[in-house]
């Protein structure tokens, strides 16, 4: 009997114990990178915790030291564990949303739930070079992602892990739980004023490196009120990815100056439906806009899309569904054509978030089926 077929057998030797121990209590483990990854898995496993049949367990393989702060929004009831802690535990599901591989020598169901759509490093994420057969579960976004992991070889055409998901995070993107007015009046903007959101991109080569302080000095001297969301990793790396500075200590004075507002947290979501019209140069969170049907400017960096080897089928995808522009100069003037008509290129933007992510709005609902029928436990 091969070492393989023995590791397996003792797996299932222990996976039966357990269930006859306890035959309706199962535990699922989370592995985030960041905050950010939590919060596109957070969905699924809020949905799950109202389950007293489900224990949960949070760890960061990657930054143990920084397990709590990454947690810091989860809500309760969930244990933290260290990764040694968690590779002495049994687990009934293993849920990442970035190719964390924490070592869990009793097994578990392995779930990748993916974090964005850009198509940034698209030989690590949309792409990938390595082999994906060891995830028991891939939660695709879109069609589109599954179809070039299929082409480049990193799973089967058949592949029985393979499951069109969606994306959990934007459900209330179009549930109508989130109201502009309500969410500007939290943050202290007078909903009457009109209002930009400027998201860049984490890298040296984002568009905040090269126009970000102009940019939030021009909108606010024309009177719209500015949200400015940054990437949660801008802060990393001793801001190695941010061209050596801290945007949002620079940004802040100027936003405070014109009554604009630095987005704090780690899910964006929140402060999409709150504005009027957004700028990005290349994100997820740009594609995540166009489930609201708003106008969208892109900044376009070439060095940006040269650096971060993002797959150019996601770049056509963006641009068609944007206003394109390379100078602040032009940034100010499609802002006053988007206020001016906002349902121009309403149609196309439409179809690529309908191409981006796969029946917005009960995403969760199918990621949670799963992960019940994973844990072999009625919903």
């Amino acid at each position: 009997m091969s070492l393989k077929r023995v590791i397996n057998t003792a797996r299932d030797i222990d996976k039966q114990w357990q269930r006859w121990r306890s035959p309706d209590r199962r535990r699922v483990l989370v592995n985030a990178r960041t905050a950010m990854n939590y919060a596109t898995i957070a969905p699924i496993t809020e949905r799950l915790q109202r389950d007293q049949r489900l224990e949960f367990y949070f760890a960061s393989s990657e930054n143990p030291a920084q397990t709590q702060s990454i947690y810091a929004d989860a809500v309760q009831p969930y244990e933290l564990v260290t990764p040694v802690q968690a590779s002495l535990m049994q687990f009934d599901v293993y849920l990442a949303a970035d190719f964390l591989w924490m070592k869990l020598p009793r097994g578990t169901c392995r779930v990748q739930t993916f974090h964005g759509v850009a198509g940034k490093y698209r030989t690590v994420y949309d792409s990938p070079s390595e082999s994906m057969r060891g995830w028991d579960r891939l939660f695709f976004i879109n069609e589109l992602r599954l179809r070039h992991f299929v082409e480049c070889g990193a799973i089967d055409e058949d592949s029985s892990a393979a499951r069109l998901i969606g994306m959990p995070k934007l459900d209330c993107l179009v549930d109508g739980s989130l109201k502009r007015d309500e969410l500007l009046s939290a943050m202290g903007i007078d909903p009457a004023r009109k209002t930009i959101l400027y998201a860049p991109t984490w890298s040296a080569h984002s568009s905040v490196v090269s126009k970000g302080e102009e940019l939030v000095q021009r909108l606010g001297e024309a009177g719209y009120a500015v949200i400015v969301k940054l990437h949660d990793r801008s802060r990393d790396l001793q801001y190695v990815n941010s061209g050596g500075v801290d945007w949002g200590t620079r940004l802040e004075p100027l936003l405070k100056k014109f009554e604009g507002v630095l987005a704090t947290g780690n899910n964006s979501s929140k402060y999409l439906p709150a504005a009027d019209i957004m700028i990005t140069d290349h994100s997820s969170v740009g594609f995540e806009y166009l489930l609201l049907d708003r106008p969208l400017i892109r900044i376009h960096v070439p060095e940006l899309i040269k650096q971060t080897d993002i797959e150019p089928s996601y770049v056509d995808l963006l641009a068609s569904a944007s206003t394109s522009v390379t100078s602040v100069d032009e940034v100010m003037t499609a802002v006053e054509r988007g206020f001016i008509d906002a349902r121009d290129n309403s149609a196309t933007r439409i179809a690529v978030a309908n191409e981006m992510f796969y029946k917005p709005g009960t995403a969760t609902d199918r990621a949670v089926r799963e992960l019940y029928e994973l844990m072999e436990l009625e919903a």
